[in-house]
């Protein structure tokens, strides 16, 4: 039924929370606001970050622009290597690869950083395609990022499929028009989450996928 699978990457490839709550912490220092307890910040994993710094601290979107490119200072120095590939990740795309399938990355990350994780973890040989936040900021929303991918990849909708852990995953999907899957593994969305958010399907594990596909 589906040909191209395509993949958020924090959260559901790899466990990138501790770098992304300690740039968060990082970034807020800047403005005065300290937060002794950096897992306070795990709500920071998958969102924008502008919308995060706005949902969250109020930032305006002037401050939020600022927080970002602090954060940027120590996530492309530190963050992005404080991350580790969830167990069975390799095996699960190599074997996704092995069926036939084509996969790609959607990812509100931005594009450097999200081609900088696939080297270091080795996962590019993988992927097909990267869709990812631009650098000019065209490209915000997790709609806007698969509508890219749609757009540029010439994807049908009948067989495209995305693969994600929190509600932001399944709202983009389902904006441009896209079925999607929950994933549990990440821990950081939860399976009411997915069901409030109407994923087509939900999964606790990546042979739960495998079995599904």
């Amino acid at each position: 039924m589906y040909k191209v699978l395509l993949f958020d990457l924090d959260g559901t490839l790899t466990d990138s929370g501790l770098g992304i709550m300690r740039c968060a912490q990082y970034a807020l220092d800047h403005f005065g606001i300290h937060v002794s307890d950096y897992t306070t910040l795990r709500n920071f994993v998958g969102p924008p970050l502008e919308d995060s710094f706005i949902d969250f601290y109020d930032f305006t979107p002037a401050q939020a622009e600022e927080a970002v490119r602090v954060y940027r200072e120590r996530y492309f120095t530190t963050g992005v290597y404080e991350n580790e590939v969830y167990p069975g990740t390799s095996e699960a795309l190599a074997e996704l690869q092995r069926r036939g399938y084509r996969m790609g990355i959607g990812s509100s990350k931005n594009e450097p950083m999200v081609r900088e994780v696939l080297r270091y973890f080795d996962l590019a040989r993988y992927f097909d395609f990267i869709a990812a936040r631009d650098e000019a900021g065209l490209l915000h929303t997790k709609a806007d990022v698969l509508r890219s991918a749609i757009e540029r990849e010439q994807l049908d909708l009948q067989t495209t499929l995305m693969i994600g852990d929190r509600y932001h995953d399944i709202e983009g999907a389902h904006a441009v028009g896209l079925p999607a899957v929950g994933i549990l593994w990440g821990g950081y969305g939860t399976r009411q989450e997915m069901e409030d958010y109407r994923a087509e399907y939900i999964v606790n594990t990546w042979q739960e996928l495998l079995d599904m596909l």
